[in-house]
Order: C-alpha cells, then structure tokens, then sequence
C-alpha cells in the first residue's frame, strides 16, 4: 500500500492511526523528516520503520561502495562506476542518483556477489540508517547546506557521519574539509581515511579532463584514494577519466555569443558549489543567483562571493533579502520576476569578453520542478537571445 501527501493514481493520500496500526513494517522515502507525523503515529503503533535505502541494502550481494558528500557526489559515483565498467567489472550507479538502491535490486535480482552497487548517499538517507552496511564509504567533502531540514551544521554533520559508522570494517577515505568539521566536532578518523584534498598541485596525466582544475580536481582525488585501496590498476582509472563526461547542469559550456560565453551551473543549490564555480574564473562575472533557501548565513554567501562578481540577476524566493546583502557589500543588482528577464537583463549589460554564469546557490522548487528543469530553461532562453542577437546583426 502507498501513502503519498500528492498521491498518484490508487495511492492514498492520508495515513490514519488505524493505517499505522494495519502494518508492521513502514518503509519510507527520505522526503520525510524522522519526525513526520505519519512515521511518528506508525512508531507509536509499533511498526518498524526503514528508510528506503536502508530496506534495499539488505537484499544487495554484492560489494557496496556509499558516497556522500555536500557536493560532487553524483560525479564520483558515475565516474567510479565509468570507471569500473572500463576495468570489466560489473558496476552499477544507484541511491540518491536517480535510481534507487530498491529498484536495481528488484531489476539484478539482489545482485551477482561480484557486482559492485555504486551508491550515492544522501545526509536525509543517512540520519536513520539501521541495517544498512557498505563495504567502503567516500565522503568527498562538507559545507553549509540542508539547515533548513536538520537545523544545525553539526547535526547536518554527524547525518552524514551515520553512514561512515554503517561502513566499518571496510576502507573510508574523507577530503580535507570533512576532516576539519569531524575535529571540530570531537570525531576521530582513522589515518589511513584522510585524503589531502584541497590546494593540490595540477596533474599532468587529468590535463585536457573535466578533472584537471578544482572543483572536480577533489572528485578525482577521493574516487582515486577509493581505487588504490581497491587494488585496482591506475592506468585504467586515468584512462577512464579522459572518456568520461559529467551529468549535465554541472558547469557546461552554454554557448558564445557576440563574445559572450554563457555557462550552466544550475545544479549548485548550495553555497559551497556556487562559490567553487566562481573560483573557476579569472575575472569577476555576471551571475544569476537566487532560488528557494536550504538555511544558512546568506550573509556571509554574499560577502564571500561579492568580490568575484561584476552584477547579479536575482531570481526566486531570497532575491529580496540576497538584495539587501548585496547592497551592503556594494555590490550591483537587479531583482528579476523569472529567469528569462534575468538572461534578458545580463544579456543588455554583458561586452566582448564577459562570462554569464548561472550558479543560483540555492534549491529550484520555488519556480521549478528541479534543478535539471532550471538549466533547461535557461539553456533555451539563452539560445533564443543569441539567435535572436544573430539575426540582428545580419
């Protein structure tokens, strides 16, 4: 039976006292808090409750590897699963990717004992974990985000800290900055799992990769700490980074126009990852910034960011106090009503030789569906204007 507050079609959007009487067992998507009303009434039954991962993991075989992280998460489970596939093992990318850990399980059957479950781990899936267990765990790296849902950075962090205490026995490898916050927050990790992952030197086996500069220079460095623990051959893991290509929304390159370069970054919805993006650029750009707020010192975002941009389209829910911030830090702004104005007002102010970057920092669902929506939108909105910029000047 399903419970949905937007039910589907033969789902039943209410879950009564006597529904959580009706049932032993609850299994839950990581939408809802641990203190739900619903799962607090199916607990005060006497139910049990699991997430969803967590239920799935016990009927796994094979070896799983969790990843987690406040960003690039995704990027190093598709690349060690890319990665895995080059070297002939059987890999598949499952969890908070998009496909869940339930849903491979049902489609392999639980798994042949050698194939590998590549599983991306979200703090929402972490904080309850029960029953769940990995092989190894990759915690790239932590920063600001998800207050809204867990309150506080240190609750956000020992969420996320659940899933390294359901990978012992197993290799743990955390970046730097995951290290900094376990010390801040009395945790020890073991030696051997800290991965020097900030400020490292260039490599020039990456150059001409998505992994040759920073952000994605750390994702290597984790996914790589992973593969030499595995024993696996570093040949293939730098051959696999020369093939291998990111999800989209990820900082791609739009397009050019009229000496305009225009960049998607719609999947950073969090301060950390828009931050990382402006520190790919050498000049101070014009941003679009703004969406639906996770908590946090918006602030103290705005007085990190400030030197590093020209203007900023604002967009969403937190325009109007991202614009109070902005102006105290002098920094130049328009508040927009949609996306499109916003491409429509850089686009006026942008000459030759600037950068137009979407990096909004916060979550889409205050006008979209999700962050894939968002950089769709502003793909098409900005190869009309250039179309649009084209004819003009024919």
């Amino acid at each position: 039976m399903v419970f949905d507050a937007k039910p589907a079609e033969g789902d039943f959007g209410v879950f009564t006292p006597a529904d959580a009487t009706a049932h032993r067992l609850v299994l839950f998507s990581p939408g809802f808090t641990p203190t739900h009303p619903w799962l607090s009434a199916a607990r005060s039954a006497g139910a049990l409750c699991l997430g969803e991962i967590d239920f799935a993991s016990l009927f796994w075989r094979g070896p799983l590897v969790a990843v987690t992280g406040t960003n690039g998460k995704t990027t190093v489970t598709e690349f060690l699963t890319h990665a895995l596939h080059a070297a002939g093992i059987d890999a598949t990318a499952t969890g908070n990717i998009g496909y869940p850990l339930s849903q491979l399980v049902v489609d392999r059957d639980g798994g042949a004992p050698d194939a590998y479950a590549i599983c991306e781990v979200s703090s929402f899936q972490a904080e309850t974990l029960r029953h769940f267990r990995a092989d190894s765990a990759v915690w790239i790296n932590f920063a600001e985000d998800h207050l809204e849902r867990h309150g506080a950075m240190e609750t956000y962090f020992m969420a996320k800290w659940r899933l390294l205490e359901r990978s012992l026995g197993g290799s743990i490898h955390a970046g730097s900055s995951v290290q900094r916050f376990a010390a801040q927050y009395g945790q020890t990790l073991p030696a051997e799992a800290c991965v020097q992952s900030e400020n490292q030197e260039g490599d020039v086996l990456l150059q001409g990769t998505v992994f040759a500069d920073y952000p994605q220079r750390e994702n290597f460095l984790l996914a790589a700490a992973w593969w030499h623990a595995a024993g696996l051959r570093e040949s293939v893991l730098y051959t696999a980074a020369r093939s291998f290509l990111p999800a989209r929304h990820r900082l791609e390159r739009v397009l050019e126009s009229g000496g305009v370069v225009w960049w998607n970054d719609s999947k950073a919805t969090n301060f950390h990852a828009a931050e990382a993006a402006l520190a790919r650029f050498q000049q101070s750009v014009l941003l679009i910034a703004g969406g639906k707020s996770k908590g946090g010192d918006l602030h103290g975002f705005v007085r990190r960011m400030a030197p590093r941009i020209r203007h900023v389209a604002l967009i969403g829910e937190t325009r109007h106090v991202l614009a109070t911030f902005l102006g105290s830090e002098n920094v130049p702004y328009t508040l927009c009503n949609n996306l499109s104005q916003a491409v429509d007002t850089l686009a006026t102010l942008s000459v030759p030789g600037d950068q137009v970057l979407l990096s909004p920092g916060f979550a889409s669902f205050d006008q979209f569906s999700s962050y894939a929506e968002r950089g769709d939108q502003f793909v098409a909105f900005v190869k009309k204007h250039a179309a649009s910029h084209l004819l003009l000047s024919v």
